[in-house]
């Protein structure tokens, strides 16, 4: 061959251009952008997979105090509440009326309105307890201080059976990364329609406790005990 003249090699399947100059064997200059923009897109691709891979900062809550108060046909809130949902086989009961988790409530009582498990959440009606009036109504992106009244109807109750328990609305209560492994609340307000048909507006706020151990469910709601809308603001002021 001689020098000067084009040669196709075959690399990986693909004919590759290049030139015989003074006996030396050079590929074109435009091989070499290919390699080199190929080069740099598993750089970038690298780089954005380690980023996706750091864990970000944690915001974490110690579990509230377990002290239950009866605040009647009055209101509660905005208040802030961390239980301790930590366990895998245990179910733990948040009373609204009461502004505390119930210690050793009956499943099948009216001594709770919403339970936890891990990131499993029920409310205290339908096929979990058939006795209760509970359900959640998902009210949107708006902030809890916006919620001026929630509505009397629409509200979606518990189906299944036994531990197969399920509230479709409160499964989409938090987002999960698969890449972090990282569970963070939904950017959602709820209405909650207690077991005693009572009512309370509640947003979730973080999943964790100190030192980054999932299951500590902290929630900000307010509480109407007065079984009506009314004209007033919910939550109230």
């Amino acid at each position: 061959m001689l020098p000067g003249s084009n040669l196709h090699l075959p690399s990986n399947g693909d004919a590759v251009e290049a030139r015989l100059v003074c006996g030396v064997l050079k590929p074109r200059p435009s091989t070499l952008v290919v390699g080199g923009v190929g080069v740099l897109f598993v750089a970038l691709t690298a780089a954005i997979v380690a980023r996706s891979l750091v864990r970000p900062e944690l915001e974490s809550f110690v579990p509230s105090p377990v002290r239950p108060a009866d605040v009647g046909a009055g209101s509660l809130g905005p208040t802030l509440y961390t239980l301790d949902a930590t366990a895998h086989d245990e179910w733990v009961y948040f009373d609204f009326s009461r502004g505390s988790v119930i210690p050793d409530a009956a499943r099948r009582s009216l001594d709770w309105d919403l339970a936890f498990q891990r990131h499993r959440i029920l409310t205290n009606g339908g096929a979990t307890n058939p006795a209760g009036e509970g359900g959640v109504l998902d009210l949107g992106p708006q902030p809890l201080d916006s919620v001026f009244e929630v509505p009397l109807t629409g509200y979606v109750t518990d189906e299944g059976r036994g531990d197969a328990s399920r509230n479709r609305v409160l499964e989409d209560w938090y987002d999960y990364s698969w890449t972090s492994h990282i569970l963070t609340p939904s950017d959602r307000t709820y209405a909650i329609r207690t077991a005693d048909g009572r009512y309370a507006a509640l947003r979730f706020v973080a999943y964790y406790c100190p030192g980054g151990r999932p299951g500590c469910v902290t929630f900000l709601y307010a509480y109407r005990g007065d079984r009506g809308r009314g004209g007033r603001r919910f939550p109230p002021e």
